[in-house]
């Protein structure tokens, strides 16, 4: 006789059961990125390209053409600037089509005021300067004293710390501007003496206010300021421009093409060198920015010597390596390469200085 008591039936498992007490499952390894998509460049990178290639390079270009348009038509350098200044006035379609306070922010329009002043200032001596001195000489005075007086000025930045190798680029890359500069002023005409001087005066004066007005731009914070800033250079700067152009120097209205051609190009590539240099002082430490900015005065030695017919000495030669070297030391230094890892997997990032 079969027995009452009947072995309990083992429940079935069902699909979900055993996933329930499966224990989980790693996820799997990210896939690897493509090597164009693991490489980014450092803010500081960035800042110092733009400083190169759009503020240094294009700069270069303005010196020679400016002497050009004056021995041509004998144009004056107030009036090339006026002519630049009216450029900027177009920046105010911008920021009416964004909506935004032309004249800065109330909170912020006083120092905007001041940054535009400031250039306006260094512009127009270094227009000046360039008339009365070679071009290459003005522009190497002008970016040494720029360097100097943004090392001095970014000493006082918080967060504006320079590696011994930021150090090294920026005394070599003065002492190729000293390795130029000096034996042309040593060796000054006498009957000129106190005509170049007063040129080299102006270009040093140019670069403290350049270094200046990079420092206040750094410290401003608004929207679309890059654009109002550049309006405000324009407004300053044809207002000023006007009537001082009628007092001090005898404007004339040029007709041959070449002057024509010589102010339009002006006027684009400073506009550029403008834009790239305070966009650039924003991402990379103000001295480093203007030690790239010399690269200018390679570009100008190289066209006062292929297009002005300007003589250049073994000086100008050595001192151009002297920069070309301490630039490469400061990019250098700022593409140093470390690997990181992410969330999305591993990243080798250009990383720049702390």
């Amino acid at each position: 006789m079969a027995s009452d008591h009947t072995l309990p039936t083992r429940p079935a498992w069902t699909v979900a059961d055993l996933l329930r007490f499966s224990p989980p499952c790693s996820p799997p390894p990210p896939p690897r990125r493509p090597a164009w998509n693991r490489y980014r460049l450092s803010e500081s990178m960035k800042g110092l390209l733009v400083a190169l290639l759009g503020g240094g390079v294009p700069a270069g270009f303005v010196a020679p053409f400016t002497r050009m348009a004056n021995e041509a038509s004998g144009i004056p350098s107030l009036e090339i600037l006026l002519f630049r200044c009216v450029l900027h006035l177009l920046f105010a379609c911008y920021l009416r089509c964004q909506k935004a306070p032309c004249f800065a922010p109330p909170e912020a329009r006083l120092r905007s005021l001041l940054h535009a002043s400031i250039n306006v200032i260094s512009i127009g001596c270094a227009y000046s300067s360039f008339m009365v001195v070679p071009s290459g000489n003005a522009a190497t005075v002008r970016k040494g004293s720029s360097t100097i007086c943004s090392v001095f000025l970014a000493l006082c930045i918080k967060n504006g710390h320079l590696t011994g190798y930021d150090w090294f680029g920026l005394v070599g890359s003065t002492l190729g501007l000293v390795i130029m500069v000096v034996p042309d002023v040593l060796n000054l005409d006498k009957s000129t003496q106190l005509y170049n001087t007063f040129g080299y005066a102006l270009a040093c004066l140019g670069g403290m206010a350049l270094a200046l007005g990079l420092v206040i731009f750094r410290a401003l914070d608004f929207p679309a300021k890059l654009m109002t800033v550049a309006f405000m250079f324009g407004v300053v700067g044809s207002l000023v421009c006007s009537p001082v152009m009628f007092l001090l120097q005898d404007p004339v209205m040029p007709l041959d093409p070449l002057t024509w051609t010589c102010v339009v190009a002006i006027s684009f590539l400073a506009l550029v060198s403008f834009l790239c240099a305070s966009y650039a002082v924003t991402k990379a430490h103000p001295a480093l920015v203007c030690a790239v900015l010399h690269s200018e005065v390679v570009v100008t030695l190289a066209v006062q010597y292929y297009v002005l017919r300007e003589a250049v000495s073994p000086f100008d030669i050595m001192g151009a390596g002297v920069i070309l070297g301490s630039i490469a030391i400061i990019t250098a230094q700022n593409i140093s390469c470390d690997a990181t890892e992410d969330d999305d997997g591993f990243i080798l990032q250009l990383k720049g200085p702390p």
